[in-house]
């Protein structure tokens, strides 16, 4: 099959991407020898509708990851996936649908949200990650909220629960007041901001008046201590004493502490359940009453007197305006603090007292590193950040929400004596809401008031599990001893704190092992001035528009020039780089082909190489050994842009150009044979390593002529060679470069004197110390020299080379 002359991207596409499914080319092999390499996919949202670059880039850095492993030998375990679970399905079916979770029952808008994803999910499959090339192996799909999902969350929880690891207690909570839900420590940013600090007077009962500096006079109805550090002599005689709240007129103790920071402020602080951290601290150590004054919705409650219904801002402005009425307003400051927000919504947390559910991670602090260190970090440097979040954890894990759509938790109480009744582990899943519960009266006090678990799962708590779910923990025990730990999880650095963090946690809880083998973080895409690509600043770059303007592999080349873990810009003139790598590839190829008509080189005995041919050999063996090295330690562009120059520079530029007259006018077969033998094992060598980039365009090329010979059915069932030492000549080499500077300096001095390249020049005179007559005859039919003579010349092109043409 000779290729068309000019390259066909969508009818190439569209053939192999149906090539590809019906030859199940990228199926996992279960029966397979081969070493298994597994890749921890990260669940896409199935909410989003459109994929912008951002995504299109991280998903297709790790497949080509995929493809590269396939061609080192190796059975690739790629399993897709898509994250259904949780907040972001509940938004998106609200928004498309006009509708708030709370006006239909609970069991219809879960149904709704199934339905909503399973369409973005079939969209995700077909339009966006088959156009994209991915080499999914589809029979191995699993969503966060499918069954055996399910399954694998809720037994996790038994297992830990069953461990001691997991616990229900009514304690302070980080509560988005948007949502109306719990947060984990991890799903709370810091952001920063400026804000107002007002100095307060509080009376105390001697009479005396003492001022206090705070940023949230809406929780004064909330205040029960007042605190000083134990070494500010200031106020060492009001340490016992009680002061009086403004406005509310509770009496509160007066007591030392030594977390008081002495130069904030006035040097004392009020504490109120519970304005911020340090608040539920000295809660806990100093055995505080607990006032608590807002509600779920973020709204002062009837504690608050005449503020109850305000949201926190509007209680604020009213209380100051109440305050500055009775002169308890000293001085108002301009302040810029940080606060945490609820990573999804932005809205700034709060902390409130409820019953959740949580597992144990600050005991496992120390363990926690360890486990990180054990795995292979790309960039390195990202293991700190993980090691940094896990030093400063102050939190454990908490695991309900309060949530409509998730994976339910197991559980059920008695609501006489408070214990908790857990399924057979054969019955999962379960929703306690829908199922029979385990036991007609508690075991503990045979009452039989149960009641039935009406929260669900963090999110985390299943995606955590991905590892399990992807290499079916319950389903296929068997095989996840040969898949556990996986070989890679590949992931966005904004997630280690989550993500990475709760699935290394888990495998340590689980299994006291790593869940993989390596992690390495994804490029971060920004627009072409440096920021962050959202809808709302409106530079978002659709993947879809883009592939209206450039074929797949145009894409994908594209995505080969980002360093794992790094920032990258987006620049259209990349993707212009792209189109004109393929046209060159696709050009070259065919003009080789059309000189390998015919050539087998498993017909015919290795023929004794010329120096040029044995130069190239030597460079292409030495790009095998670099580009397995770039690849192995996720350096992927580093591989491609070492390809793309050994294939534009040296094979194209350079030994194309050489043996040309060999391959049209050669002087005996023996020449030719020379010359073809290297054409075929070069080209196909290129092709094979740059088809984890391109895989559509070098399909097509290697399906022309190479797959009849080399008996695969796709290049991506091909190895890429071995490094042969055998083939290193490193003093080929060296003459084929001085080969080649020789030539650019005539090619050069023809273009400068308006000569045309086919113009023969009489004599050339070549001044080195180095014998170069072997090279002497591929210079003079490169580039049309009729003498060529060893003598003094006065032009220096390198440091051992002169020359002096006589035309």
């Amino acid at each position: 099959m000779e290729l068309e002359k000019i390259y066909d991207a969508e009818k190439v596409e569209n053939k192999y991407r149906q090539f590809w499914k019906k030859e199940k080319i990228y199926d996992f092999d279960f029966k397979s020898k081969k070493p298994v390499f597994s890749i921890d996919v990260p669940p896409p949202y199935a909410s989003a509708g459109h994929l912008h670059v951002g995504h299109a880039l991280h998903y297709t850095q790790f497949e080509i990851i995929a493809r590269y492993k396939r061609m080192q030998g190796f059975n690739v375990y790629f399993a897709p996936c898509f994250d259904n679970n949780g907040l972001p399905t509940e938004k998106y079916v609200e928004e498309k649908n006009k509708i708030s979770k709370g006006d239909i029952p609970r069991d219809k808008f879960r149904k709704l949200c199934r339905e909503e994803s399973a369409k973005v999910e079939k969209e995700y499959g077909e339009r966006v990650f088959d156009t994209l090339g991915h080499s999914y192996n589809w029979g191995l799909l699993y969503t966060t909220i499918d069954k055996e999902a399910q399954r694998v969350s809720q037994m996790s929880f038994i297992d830990l629960y069953k461990k001691g690891y997991a616990y229900r207690a009514e304690e302070p909570t980080l509560w988005c007041p948007y949502h109306q839900t719990a947060l984990a420590q991890a799903e709370v940013e810091d952001i920063s901001r400026t804000t107002t600090l007002y100095y307060l007077n509080f009376d105390t009962e001697q009479g005396k008046k003492i001022d206090i500096a705070t940023t949230r006079p809406e929780f004064l109805a909330a205040c029960v201590a007042v605190f000083v550090h134990p070494d500010d002599k200031r106020y060492k005689n009001l340490v016992g004493k009680n002061a009086i709240v403004p406005l509310f007129g509770q009496k509160v103790p007066i007591k030392t502490d030594k977390k008081v920071d002495k130069d904030f402020g006035t040097g004392i602080v009020m504490v109120c359940t519970f304005g911020d951290n340090t608040d539920i601290e000295w809660w806990k150590e100093h055995n505080l009453p607990l006032k608590v004054i807002i509600d779920k919705e973020g709204k002062l409650n009837e504690e608050t007197g005449k503020y109850k219904g305000l949201s926190l801002l509007q209680g604020r402005e009213r209380t100051v305006e109440d305050l500055r009425r009775e002169a308890r307003v000293i001085k108002e400051e301009s302040l810029q603090q940080q606060v945490g927000v609820c990573w999804r919504c932005g809205t700034p947390i709060e902390f409130i007292v409820t019953k959740q559910w949580f597992i144990k991670t600050l005991d496992f602090k120390k363990d926690l590193i360890k486990q990180g260190r054990k795995i292979n970090w790309y960039p390195d440097f990202y293991r700190k950040r993980y090691e940094d979040w896990t030093k400063n954890l102050n939190w454990d894990w908490c695991i309900s929400r309060q949530r409509y759509y998730g994976v339910p938790i197991p559980a059920w109480y008695c609501e006489d004596c408070g214990n908790i009744i857990l399924p057979k582990e054969n019955d999962l899943p379960v929703d306690p809401l829908n199922t029979k519960i385990p036991a007609e009266k508690c075991p503990k006090c045979n009452s039989k008031k149960i009641k039935a678990e009406e929260d669900v799962f963090d999110t985390w708590m299943t995606s955590s599990m991905s590892p399990e779910i992807a290499a079916r923990w319950l389903e296929k025990p068997d095989s996840f001893k040969e898949l556990f730990p996986m070989s890679l999880r590949p992931q966005s650095h904004d997630i280690i704190r989550t993500w990475a963090f709760y699935t290394i946690l888990k495998a340590y809880l689980h299994f006291k092992d790593i869940p993989w083998e390596n992690i390495a973080i994804g490029t971060f895409v920004l627009d072409s001035k440096g920021r962050g690509m959202s809808k709302s600043k409106g530079n978002v770059v659709w993947t879809d528009e883009l592939l209206k303007k450039y074929n797949v592999d145009v894409v994908r080349y594209w995505v080969a020039t980002a360093s794992w873990g790094e920032d990258l810009r987006f620049n259209e003139q990349d993707l212009e780089k792209g189109r004109r790598f393929l046209t060159k590839l696709w050009n070259a190829s065919r003009f080789t082909l059309m000189h390998l008509k015919g050539f087998n080189p498993g017909k015919i005995k290795k023929p004794e190489l010329k120096t040029i041919d044995k130069g190239i050999l030597t460079k292409y063996n030495k790009l095998l050994k670099e580009s397995k090295q770039h690849f192995d330690v996720y350096k992927s562009q580093e591989a491609k842009k070492s390809i793309e120059y050994f294939f534009w520079h040296v094979f194209c530029d350079n030994y194309l150009e050489m043996v040309k007259k060999r391959v049209y006018e050669p002087k005996d077969k023996k020449e030719k044979e020379s010359a073809l033998y290297v054409l075929y094992k070069v080209l196909l060598g290129i092709l094979k390593m740059i088809a984890p980039f391109v895989p559509f365009i070098t399909e097509e090329i290697y399906q022309s002529y190479f797959k009849d010979i080399e008996g695969k059915k796709s290049i991506h069932l091909n190895l890429w060679d071995e490094y042969d030492k055998k083939e290193i000549d490193d003093k080929a080499e060296k003459l084929g470069d001085k080969a080649v500077d020789i030539i650019s300096y005539v090619r050069k001095y023809k273009s400068e004197n308006n000569m045309s390249l086919k113009q023969p020049i009489p004599k050339l005179i070549i001044e080195s110390k180095d014998d170069l007559s072997g090279i002497y005859g591929l210079i003079k039919s490169t580039i049309n020299i009729e003498e060529i003579e060893k003598g003094k010349a006065d032009k220096k092109i390198t440091d051992d080379i002169k020359l002096k043409v006589i035309d």
